[in-house]
């Protein structure tokens, strides 16, 4: 029974799956029926419309578009379906394009990010400053340039004024003015005039990032118009309404090559943007419209500039930003008749030649593009006090009667800070404005030194020397003689004279040649020129025929700069010392980077500090250099300073006077001359000596003393090792008996020159004396020498053929007379005496005749006379 009831119900089972199964595949059958049935059934429908067209296509268009059939379709059922098909791929397709805009122009959003976009608005004057901070010069390059100031030092009527004529809806919009874009673009599309309309965000945009592209006109401009939106909107989304208002009235143009409402305001009326009045402000915001022909000094401009400045005022009249009454007072200002006349690149400048002079070394070390992108602030190491009081002593040096005088037109100064060698006033000539020459920078001019050189000749010769040559110091006897052979030509000292024996001292405190070309020719003449380069000249004999420059170099025969040579002496003055001599203290760009900045260094040993101890010991001596004057230079109240002067000539006539001074704390070089290199007509070296006194003793007292940098009567301390044998000085290595042996020598009374064969015995005296070989000449020299005599020459006063005295005598009774005949010299009362017997008579004398008294009971007995004359020849006889 079982197995009958097995089978039915499979079979039951199996019906079951298979009504499921046949199920979906019905209900699919039925949606494929139905969707062919509606496809066919509007397909006939298609073509009994078509079959009511006309058959030609112009009639068939025209009969589809008849305003009954045309709006018929859609707002049928059938209609409507496709508008939303239209609209929904619109709608696609405007996104995709949006969305690809943004990813193509997403590298010029990351540039308006904040900071980034403000690195774009950056003033690109580049200001110098001294020290301290004092503005010296805003250097706005030919070109056009901006000065960027802060919100807060912008005035609000300037603010005001910009807003109310330029985009009256600034702080309504969110970048963009739909209308006024539109008009835009068809303006472009259509090649029209420029025309207003954008915002002011969107003309900061085309200013800082689009204004390569905006000469792009027609359909070519269409991408920029494009960017241009995107990066307003981006720009309203990240910075505030005053933000982007002040990056505006940073960047605008305001005519000429002035940029940004600073510059205009400074340019225009001498002021900062911040104290502008209503009339003023207005008169700045109607100049971006057209920079060029509203360009306040373009005379041509004028008539539209003011119309277009009443028109912003009353902008702001209808905006209320200010009052009728403040209308009324600002449209009756006469606004052209008060801008500022029209400025040199220069105007306001202070230390002109020293800023130049900073310039050019910043374009050679920064690069000329970076120095001409401007928007540097470079800090110098010039202190305009001292500065200030540098041009003062100049102009008053040429308005005194010296220069017409002396016959110069020109002068050069330049003062360093001795510890650091940094250059802290400077003039380059008698005044930047003088016509003709005066913008030449006679500081930085290759010109012959004189004499001034020769401290640094004597620092080389004070160096120790080789083990077996002969070391100097301030009393080493250098003979100041002919030595025209050894020099190569004829060798004068300035008076014309030889004084023989001189101490290195006085020969250098007293400006000798000779000696000087001596230490050079005996510490050699290349090893003393690149001394002299080491210390910090190093323009000295590098031009032309200087370069084979041999001992004339000694003396100044060479040329340099002045500022070179000023830190030569201030390697002295640091006691050997090297530091690279340096203008500026920091530089950095306009996102406040510093590019260069100053650091002090130990600096390099040239020559050793006994050696500058000694020039400096020498040329501190007033005692020393009294020949040559008293001057202010050398006795400044309460500074003690190592002086030295030097004078150039040109065929034996002075052309160049030079003064250099220095002290622990400061160092001062002064040039007096001729642009042309004429010839003075007067004077000497010493006449630049108000100027040094007087910027010396100011720079000290009043500006080093009371910041602590020196105290009244500094000196240097004197260095270890140093020999001092009465005021000589002299260095460790120097052995006082190298070289030097004793001797004696045999003068002659008379002429006070060495005693010859024809001396007579009478008329010589030995003196004892030091002997040694001078090093040039290999003569020797002696000294201990008394003044009074001259070893270096023979008596001449005596020769062996010389008539010497006579006498004859005559008796009378008790008494006698004797008759003196004169030889070659004269002969005096004191020369003649007379004896009888061994006995002493006393004479008269009238004329050459010589009276006396027999003694009593000698009456006839001869006479003993002895004469001596003046050149000490004698006569001695008895006679009867």
């Amino acid at each position: 029974m079982s197995t009958d009831k097995a089978p039915k119900k499979a079979h039951k089972t199996t019906s079951s799956r298979a009504k499921k199964t046949t199920r979906p595949h019905a209900l699919y059958s039925n949606l494929t029926q139905k969707r062919k049935e509606r496809k066919d059934h509007e397909s006939r429908k298609r073509a009994e419309y078509r079959a009511t067209l006309p058959k030609d296509p112009v009639k068939r268009f025209m009969h589809r578009m008849h305003p009954k059939r045309f709006w018929g379709y859609w707002f049928s059922k059938e209609g409507g379906r496709m508008a939303l098909k239209i609209a929904g791929i619109s709608i696609l397709v405007v996104a995709l394009f949006v969305g690809g805009l943004f990813a193509y122009f997403r590298k010029d959003l990351d540039q308006i990010r904040p900071g980034e976009i403000d690195k774009r608005v950056q003033s690109t004057v580049t200001k110098y400053t001294d020290r301290n901070g004092t503005l010296l010069w805003e250097d706005k390059g030919d070109s056009n340039y901006r000065l960027v100031v802060k919100s807060e030092d912008i005035s609000q009527h300037l603010k005001d004024a910009t807003v109310s004529i330029e985009d009256r809806n600034f702080f309504k919009h969110g970048g963009l003015s739909f209308t006024g874009t539109f008009r835009a673009m068809v303006n472009n599309f259509t090649g029209g005039s420029t025309q207003g309309g954008s915002t002011l965000t969107q003309q900061l945009v085309k200013q800082v990032f689009l204004s390569e592209e905006s000469g792009n006109r027609g359909l070519g401009g269409i991408p920029r118009k494009i960017k241009e939106l995107i990066l307003a909107v981006e720009i309203e989304r990240m910075y505030n309404k005053d933000q982007i208002l002040t990056l505006y009235l940073n960047e605008s143009p305001y005519g000429g090559r002035r940029n940004g409402a600073e510059s205009g305001a400074q340019t225009y009326f001498g002021k900062s943007a911040k104290n502008l009045t209503v009339a003023e402000a207005a008169l700045l915001a109607a100049i971006p419209q057209n920079p060029t022909v509203f360009d306040p000094y373009n005379v041509a401009g004028h008539d539209g500039l003011v119309q277009r400045q009443h028109h912003v005022l009353v902008a702001m009249k209808e905006e209320g930003y200010i009052t009728q009454k403040e209308y009324d007072e600002a449209i009756a200002v006469p606004i052209l008749d008060n801008l500022k006349l029209q400025s040199s690149q220069f105007e306001g400048i202070r230390a002109p030649h020293f800023v130049q002079m900073v310039r050019s070394q910043l374009e050679k070390e920064l690069g000329k593009a970076t120095v001409g992108r401007g928007g540097l602030t470079v800090k110098t190491t010039l202190d305009v006090r001292i500065q200030d009081k540098l041009e003062e002593s100049m102009t008053d040096m040429f308005k005194s009667t010296t220069p017409n005088w002396a016959g110069f037109s020109n002068g050069a100064a330049t003062v360093a800070d001795t510890k650091t060698g940094q250059i802290i006033a400077l003039m380059g000539s008698r005044d930047f404005s003088y016509e003709g020459f005066g913008q030449d920078n006679a500081a930085t001019a290759y010109i012959q030194p004189g004499s001034s050189i020769k401290p640094l000749v004597f620092t080389q010769l004070f160096q120790q020397k080789p083990e077996g040559q002969q070391n100097f110091g301030s009393g080493t006897i250098l003979v100041d003689e002919p030595i025209d052979k050894i020099y190569g030509s004829k060798l004068q000292n300035a008076d014309r004279r030889y004084i023989g024996n001189a101490t290195i001292r006085t020969s250098l405190a007293t400006s000798r040649n000779v000696p000087a070309v001596k230490a050079m020719n005996i510490s050699g003449v290349e090893p003393t020129i690149k001394e002299i380069r080491d210390l910090g000249a190093k323009s000295y004999c590098t031009v032309g025929a200087d370069r084979t420059a041999s001992l004339a170099a000694a003396i100044g025969g060479c040329g340099l700069t002045q500022v070179d040579l000023v830190n030569a002496y201030t390697s002295v003055a640091r006691g050997g010392v090297y530091k690279q001599q340096s203008s500026i203290l920091e530089v950095k760009n306009s996102s406040g980077e510093t590019l260069k900045k100053w650091t002090d260094t130990a600096g390099k040993r040239i020559i050793d500090e006994q050696s500058a101890y000694i020039v400096s010991d020498i040329l501190s001596d007033q005692n020393a250099s009294a020949a040559l004057g008293n001057y202010a230079a050398k006795r400044i109240p309460g500074v003690k300073t190592a002086t030295k002067t030097g004078t150039s000539d040109k065929g034996g006539f002075a052309k160049d006077l030079w003064m250099f001074s220095y002290s622990p704390a400061l160092t001062m070089g002064v040039w007096l001359g001729n642009p042309d290199t004429t010839i003075l007509k007067n004077g000497t070296s010493s006449i630049g000596s108000p100027i040094v006194a007087s910027v010396m003793q100011y720079a000290h007292q009043e500006v080093y003393g009371p910041e602590g940098k020196w105290k009244t009567n500094d000196w240097y301390a004197q260095p270890q090792g140093i020999q001092r044998i009465g005021k000589e000085v002299y260095p460790s290595w120097w052995n006082k008996n190298q070289g030097l042996s004793n001797a004696k020598i045999v003068f002659d009374k008379v002429s006070k020159k060495k005693a010859t064969d024809c001396t007579p015995e009478g008329a010589r005296i030995e003196v004892s004396v030091t002997k040694s070989k001078d090093p040039v000449t290999k003569k020797d020299v002696y000294s201990g020498v008394p003044a009074e005599y001259n070893y270096r020459e023979d008596d001449d006063a005596h020769s062996c053929g010389d008539a010497k005295p006579s006498a004859s005598l005559r008796k009378s009774g008790n008494s006698f007379t004797i008759t003196v005949v004169p030889g070659k010299f004269g002969v005096d009362g004191s020369g003649v005496t007379a004896s009888v017997n061994g006995t002493t008579v006393s004479l008269s004398k009238s004329g050459n005749e010589y009276t006396g008294r027999y003694p009593e009971g000698s009456s006839d007995g001869g006479v003993s006379v002895s004469i001596t004359d003046t050149g000490f020849y004698t006569f001695s006889q008895t006679l009867q």
